[in-house]
Formats: structure tokens, sequence, C-alpha cells
């Protein structure tokens, strides 16, 4: 399957009535929550990523998770399960190698969390989907991209991830890594890419690299910095627009999108990414059917993740 339907969930219809688990799982957090036929959080959890440590130990911090979950009363009243996973993902075998989750390479995530969930109790189905599809289907359902039938959302965080919407509904491809615009080349002789490549989007535009660039300790930091006035850091945030305007224009001209929602811990910087982000969009956005491309911020804020696991979920399990 390549391509989902976006209807929003609705509580009446009786094959998404109960609870679905969303399990979010990045490169510097793993959440887990509880989530209602509305996109309510019921009750959530959450643990640094281990760094430094082997396969067993990240997945160890996603289990205390949902150990923590399966406290709440709501737990009895789960019905399926939605992992959302920093990319690159393969749906197809349950398996992730997140780039900036080193000690993960193939890992079977998706077994692993099903075998986790028997032994709490909950033996219901998983579904596993990239992070920025995840962020896609949530902000398509209920947030900035609803109603948009070609949209590009992205998620520009530790790394920077993406999913689309095509004709009205939701294109995660074959393997779950349609949209995975962090690993796009935008600089052809530009800095390796821990992915392999050179110049990605990512390896520019990514809240690590932009603080890296600058000299500052972290995408905040540099954020406040940038406020003040240091060239460093304004510099740092014109250059990470500038990569992220290419990879958006070279998005848009090949499917034809004609809106791109962009959220995550960097968006958090306002104006300071989106001003020369939107600026030199207008440079690289230059045949006429990609001009008119919008750039707006996420409506749901860190929930995105979360939201959309749950929303993907009600749309990929039949239960």
């Amino acid at each position: 399957m390549t391509t989902v339907d976006l209807r929003p969930l609705d509580a009446s219809e009786a094959g998404h009535s109960g609870v679905t688990l969303a399990v979010d799982i990045g490169g510097t957090k793993i959440a887990g929550a509880l989530v209602d036929a509305t996109g309510r959080l019921l009750v959530s959890a959450r643990r640094p990523t281990p760094r430094g440590t082997g396969g067993d130990e990240v997945m160890a911090a996603v289990e205390e998770v949902l150990t923590e979950l399966s406290g709440a009363p709501e737990w009895a009243s789960v019905r399926r399960c939605g992992i959302g996973s920093a990319g690159p993902v393969d749906a197809s075998r349950g398996e992730v190698s997140p780039v900036n989750i080193a000690a993960w390479r193939g890992f079977p995530v998706l077994e692993r969390t099903r075998a986790a969930l028997a032994r709490l109790g909950a033996p219901v189905p998983a579904v596993l989907v990239g992070d920025g599809v995840a962020m896609t289907a949530a902000e398509h359902w209920l947030g900035a991209a609803r109603g948009h039938r070609n949209a590009l959302c992205m998620v520009v965080s530790t790394g920077v991830g993406g999913g689309l919407v095509l004709d009205g509904r939701l294109h995660p491809g074959p393997t779950g890594n349609a949209g995975h615009i962090g690993h796009i080349s935008v600089e052809l002789d530009g800095e390796p890419c821990p992915c392999g490549s050179r110049g990605c989007v990512e390896i520019i535009a990514s809240g690590t690299s932009i603080a890296r660039h600058a000299g500052f300790a972290d995408a905040a930091a540099t954020a406040e910095a940038a406020r003040a006035g240091d060239p460093k850091a304004l510099a740092a945030f014109d250059r990470a627009g500038k990569a992220l305007a290419a990879g958006i224009a070279a998005t848009a001209t090949l499917v034809e999108i004609d809106l791109c929602v962009i959220g995550g811990g960097v968006a958090a910087a306002g104006d300071l990414l989106f001003a020369p982000l939107r600026r030199h969009l207008e440079t690289y956005a230059a045949l006429s059917f990609v001009r008119h491309l919008e750039i707006t911020p996420a409506a749901l804020g860190t929930d995105a993740g979360l939201v959309g696991a749950a929303a993907a979920a009600g749309q990929l399990l039949d239960v």
C-alpha cells in the first residue's frame, strides 16, 4: 500500500472505538501516549533517548515508557498501537535505522514493541511509520494542512524529516520513506552526512547543525544569540533557511505541492528561521507552478508525532 485515506478518525465509528497507544521515537526523546478518537492525549510519558549504548538499551527506554502508560486506567481500552520513529524506516519489515540513533541499524522495533505489549497485557495490532509521515498525518488530520490536497509536512529538530499528502491522501511510499526531505542533497560537494551522502538538508538545517555552525551549545542558545544580533547565529539560521528553501522548492517542482508545513524544535525560533527561508524560496521556487507555494508553521507543536502515530494506526489497522 502506497497511499492512505486521511479521513479523520471518528469516535462513532465502530472500527475505531477505544484508545490508541502512540509511540514517538526520536534522537533526543522517546515519548508515548494514550490517544482517544478525537486526537486528545489522555495520558503521556517520556524518557531521554540513551546515547552511547547498544540497541537493547534504547529499546529498554521504549519499554519503560510503555510500562508507565500501562499503569493508567485507560490502558484497558487500548485497541491498537502506532509507532512513529526517526528514519529511515522500513515499514514493510518493521525495522528502523535512524540516522540520529546510531545503536539502531535494521532494528526490529515493531516486533520488539509487539512483544512488550503482550507482556504488559495488551497484545494489540501495531504499525510502524516514519516520524515525518506521522507528523504529516497529524497536521492533515487536525492541524495546519487540514483541507489541503497536496502538501509537504516537515519536522526540523535533531534531524530533518518529512511526509507527503498527494491528491488528498497520505503517501508514505512502499517502505514508508516518501517525503524524507532531510536527505535531499542541496550542496553537491557539501559536508558529509551520516547517511552517507553529502550536503543533505539535515546536515545544514537540523538544530544540531545550526548550533554547531554558529558555535553554540544547542539550537535554543543559538536562537537566543540570534535575537540579540549575534552575526554567527544569524548566519547559521540564514544558511539553514537557504538549505530548507532549496529542498522544499525541489520537492514542489517534482510533485506540485502548494503548502509546506514546518514543525519541530527549530521551527519554534519563528521568524529567525521562516524569514530567511521565505526569502530564499523566492529564488529557488522560480517556475510558475511553484511560485504560489505557501510556508506555514505547524499547528500541533510537540504532540504532533504522538497524534500522528495514533492517526496512522487508526488508518492503517482495521481494528
